[in-house]
């Protein structure tokens, strides 16, 4: 059986990540088609979620390693 690609656990619903929304100009609110200017944290019963608005979260750096740990 195939994975889905995106869990629905692993996003927070949230306007910013709405595909009946987006960003103002100022990055501050969200302008919704069905509810109007909306908080950029806040959700409506009329959310869908939209894949290409997630923004992901940046790696963490790699710590650098001496060649000393590595020697047995």
């Amino acid at each position: 059986m195939k994975q889905k690609l995106i869990n629905k656990n692993s996003y927070v619903k949230v306007c910013e990540n709405c595909a009946n929304g987006r960003l103002s100009a100022d990055k501050d609110r969200v302008l919704c088609v069905r509810c109007g200017i909306m908080r950029l944290d806040s959700t409506c019963r009329d959310y869908k979620y939209d894949p290409l608005k997630r923004r992901p979260k940046r790696p963490k750096k790699i710590e650098k390693f001496s060649e000393d740990e590595f020697r047995l």
